[in-house]
């Protein structure tokens, strides 16, 4: 397989430098995922965009961090499973949220659980829910508007796991201590 580089501020393709720089001064460094989609710095521009109008939501950040850590376990992507249980953490989301999410556990909070299972039913059937999926999830409190919301944060992290899985991006020592196994990767 292609070896793809992380790119630092310095090796980074021209177009790619303000947003590493950006990166660097927002978190000290420069996430090996982002140095690695420096490499087409229109995937790296066009992530930052959709991370920072998924913020802009309606949506809590612990809502949030539902939508993106199911997805990365869903999709077995172990860099940004351990970069969103950091990022959870830091964010104060209830750590049993977070250790359910990590382990495939049902969420104590029944309207958070619902979100849960909703961003599951859109990520495995790759947006096709069914009448009766949509109803229950708009019958624990939602709104039409965060079903499209769960989208959003769905190919956000489309675009992330994909790079992840591809380029093999190696876990940035700041998020290490939060590693985790994808299951079909534990069973292989």
């Amino acid at each position: 397989m292609t070896e793809f580089k992380t790119h630092t501020i310095e090796t980074a393709p021209a177009a790619a430098k303000p947003s590493l720089e950006k990166a660097n001064k927002a978190y000290g460094f420069v996430p090996n995922l982002l140095g690695t989609m420096a490499t087409a710095p229109a995937i790296l521009d066009g992530y930052l965009a959709l991370a920072d109008i998924f913020g802009k939501t309606d949506l809590s950040e612990t809502e949030r961090q539902i939508i993106l850590m199911t997805n990365n376990r869903l999709n077995g992507c172990e860099y940004c499973m351990a970069a969103h249980t950091s990022i959870s953490q830091m964010a104060n989301v209830p750590t049993d949220v977070i250790e359910a999410l990590r382990n495939d556990t049902p969420i104590s909070n029944p309207k958070l659980e619902a979100l849960r299972e909703f961003t599951t039913v859109i990520n495995q059937t790759r947006g096709w829910p069914t009448r009766d999926d949509v109803s229950a999830f708009l019958a624990a409190g939602y709104t039409e508007q965060s079903v499209l919301e769960v989208i959003l944060g769905t190919s956000l992290k489309v675009m992330s796991n994909y790079t992840n899985h591809i380029a093999e991006t190696k876990l940035d020592d700041a998020f290490t201590p939060n590693a985790w196994v994808s299951k079909s990767r534990a069973a292989a």
